[in-house]
């Protein structure tokens, strides 16, 4: 027909709106690399030939393109460089496990204490001189160390330990010859965490470095200023718990005679066996240890030797608000002890401090200390009696207690012959003794005091 346009290839409507968004572009085939060292010819990886297959999985037409057999990788030459895949990840050798520092140490807890084998079954025991006049649980305590405070209680509660064939109460107290049937106990028991040996030994050499006299009966330790006698609430760590690392031949534990306060330094008389204990115990009761104390006080006494007697009490105030302190109090007052104190001054630097000698001849809570306070002449560094506001101390002198346990001469309980022993200065006393220029040869004065 006339004016007929020919005919063209016509557009779907996919081709007329061009291509999808997002879509990748056809890319171009790259040129086949050669592998001239494996002596194949170049293929595209389109051209890649499958694996074999066998058995009747192995269905299907077969791919065109030369074929690789397994076996070649066999006769390949030990020398050629094996190819690698990369999406094979290398596998890493373990790390070496890290040392630990020397300075943590990894805390092993110890394996618990094998029960005795004596303690698993009856018991008859005969109290001893050396035993006599103990408590019925302190007695039992001995006999079975370890064993848990209530475990020990309940035994004597429920009629388990008889005395004579006869129940007994904890407060009793054995006699010598008392026969004792102690029950037998349990596996597990004694209950108590077994003790470290290495930190025992460390205690032991301790209390072996600060030991002024020692027999078998008797130890007098020079207590450092700082160490409490004692435990109590918050004070883990006490003298009356170190002695529990020394030897307790037949469960005879050392204990204390008399108490020293946290912040005196100096003479502090322990019993190593039970005998010791009680005769000891009888020769304080009766006055007859004589005790000598150094102490610096603020300012000079007004009469250089004299007796001090007063009624001493608890402060009620000063307990309300948590602290331990006593006050003079009238006698006949409720909770009031009379206390004896002689003292003498041994020398004065002008009119800063006084080098006092006491003599104390009962033992009330914080004696010494009150009774200089009271005199008007404080220990210097008592964190309780001396207002440090109120003296001007000379330079470089510490503020600590400057009280010293110097002296204790008691009779030794099985021979009666004198135990003397003397402490030396602590080192913030030796300070302040040195720079006052007090000389610790000095004649004391109150060894003329009298003794009561």
């Amino acid at each position: 027909m006339k004016g007929r346009r020919p005919n063209r290839p016509t557009k779907s409507a996919a081709d007329a709106r061009g291509p999808k968004r997002g879509a990748r572009p056809e890319r171009a085939a790259r040129p086949a690399r050669s592998r001239p060292d494996r002596g194949e010819p170049a293929r595209s990886k389109s051209a890649r030939p499958a694996p074999e297959r066998s058995g009747p999985a192995a269905t299907g037409p077969a791919r065109s393109g030369p074929q690789r057999s397994r076996t070649a990788r066999k006769d390949r030459p030990q020398d050629a460089e094996p190819t690698r895949s990369r999406h094979v990840r290398k596998a890493h050798a373990p790390e070496p496990e890290r040392a630990r520092p020397a300075s943590h140490p990894v805390a092993r807890p110890e394996p618990p204490a094998a029960p005795d084998p004596a303690l698993q079954q009856v018991q008859h025991v005969t109290v001893t001189p050396d035993e006599d006049g103990m408590r019925i649980d302190r007695y039992l305590e001995t006999r079975v160390p370890g064993l848990a405070f209530a475990r020990l209680q309940r035994i004597i509660r429920k009629g388990e330990l008889r005395v004579g064939g006869k129940r007994v109460k904890a407060s009793d107290r054995v006699k010598t010859g008392d026969l004792l049937r102690i029950p037998p106990m349990r596996d597990g028991e004694p209950s108590q965490r077994p003790r470290s040996s290495e930190k025992d030994g460390d205690t032991r050499a301790f209390l072996e470095s600060i030991t002024l006299y020692e027999d078998d009966d008797v130890m007098v330790l020079d207590k450092p200023m700082g160490l409490a006698v004692q435990g109590g609430h918050g004070t883990p760590h006490h003298v009356d718990q170190m002695l529990e690392a020394l030897p307790q031949p037949n469960g005879q534990r050392a204990r204390l005679v008399h108490r020293l306060d946290k912040d005196t330094s100096g003479c502090l008389l322990i019993a190593k066996t039970r005998f010791a204990a009680a005769e000891l115990a009888r020769t304080f009761r009766s006055r007859s240890a004589r005790k000598v104390y150094w102490a610096l006080v603020a300012g000079v006494p007004k009469l250089r030797q004299g007796r001090l007697s007063t009624y001493l009490a608890k402060d009620t105030e000063a307990e309300a608000r948590g602290e331990a302190k006593m006050r003079i109090a009238r006698h006949g007052e409720d909770g009031a002890s009379h206390a004896i104190t002689y003292y003498a001054v041994v020398e004065t630097a002008a009119r800063i401090a006084s080098w006092v000698s006491l003599k104390p001849v009962t033992g009330r809570t914080h004696q010494l200390r009150a009774h200089m306070a009271e005199l008007g002449n404080p220990i210097i560094g008592d964190a309780k009696y001396f207002a440090r506001n109120d003296w001007e101390l000379p330079p470089g002198m510490q503020n600590k207690l400057h009280l010293l346990a110097r002296r204790i001469r008691v009779p030794h309980p099985r021979t009666g012959k004198p135990i003397d022993v003397t402490a030396p200065l602590p080192p913030h006393m030796r300070q302040s003794w040195s720079l006052l220029a007090f000389d610790t040869d000095r004649y004391d004065p109150i060894e003329d005091a009298p003794e009561e």
